[in-house]
């Protein structure tokens, strides 16, 4: 059995295949892994927590891991452990989230462009056909993060608080989330995970789309995505797509494909979740 994991900092999927691919259980769900984040007891607790991952863990030779927090090699290492520990039958490799989003949105292997992450949290990198190329190390949800879950929930949040928000938009706000300041400190610096915390809050904006307070809020948080981001690599975006990968950047591309004509980039492929491109990748490369 071959389990093939995309994590977030908020979810994580395993598919099972066998080596051609076909699928040997139905897609598992748990809470993100996010090594940077989580301690190891977390890590092992969040795993074990999955009844199906423990029935079959004896059966898994090969793990092939991507996840937010694993670009540093550190908290990947531990990561590797942790997995290693737990399946003790399995090949585990673990490698930064952007390598799932560029195998997932090239339209060929040696295809070189500009891919973007905008889920919990944001990056961008540049892949040339074969080698990857980051210049912008990432510090964190608190310092980087534009146009991610987290960057949106904390704009709602200090927009609801120093009463930008329409009245319409906040009396909705107020009644989908406890906005009590206490619970929301709690959260944030109480609660492991702050992060997925603040980009549980990403949902209302997709829900109330249609609101021009909305709507300006996502593009202002997507051009500074590009500023501080996508044009890390302005000679490169010059001559290829920029890819898109993750739930915010989903729901949000007609925002996107706007702000990429205002500012002179090509917007190429979305794709919400990656990891049913990874299945077909990896089980190639085994046979």
């Amino acid at each position: 059995m071959i389990l093939i994991v995309d994590s977030g900092s908020t979810k994580c999927d395993w598919i099972s295949v066998d080596n051609n691919g076909k699928q040997l259980l139905e897609k598992i769900r748990t809470s993100g892994l996010n090594p940077e984040i989580l301690k190891e007891k977390k890590l092992y607790k969040t795993i074990r927590k999955s009844e199906e991952l423990m029935a079959h863990k004896r059966e898994v030779t090969h793990i092939f891991f991507y996840g937010a927090g694993c670009g540093t090699e550190n908290p990947r290492l531990l990561l590797k452990r942790v997995l290693e520990d737990i399946f003790i039958n399995a090949e585990v490799e673990v490698t930064e989230d952007t390598m799932a989003a560029v195998r997932a949105t090239l339209n060929d292997d040696n295809e070189a462009a500009v891919v973007c992450i905008l889920g919990t949290g944001s990056n961008c990198s540049y892949y040339d056909g074969a080698h990857l190329d980051q210049r912008v190390q990432s510090l964190g949800y608190t310092l980087m993060d534009d146009a991610s879950g987290n960057y949106y929930g904390k704009q709602m949040i200090r927009d609801y608080y120093f009463n930008h928000m329409p009245e319409t938009i906040k009396v909705s706000f107020a009644d989908k989330y406890n906005m009590d300041a206490d619970f929301i400190k709690y959260n944030l610096y109480k609660q492991p995970s702050p992060n997925a915390y603040l980009a549980s809050f990403a949902e209302f904006m997709f829900l109330n789309i249609d609101s021009p307070y909305i709507q300006d809020m996502i593009k202002e948080g997507i051009r500074l995505f590009a500023k501080n981001m996508i044009f890390q690599y302005k000679h490169e975006v010059e001559k290829v797509p920029v890819h898109f990968v993750g739930s915010i950047a989903f729901f949000a591309k007609k925002q996107i494909l706007e702000v990429a004509e205002e500012m002179g980039f090509t917007a190429g492929n979305f794709v919400r979740r990656p990891i049913e491109g990874l299945v077909a990748y990896h089980t190639k490369r085994l046979n």
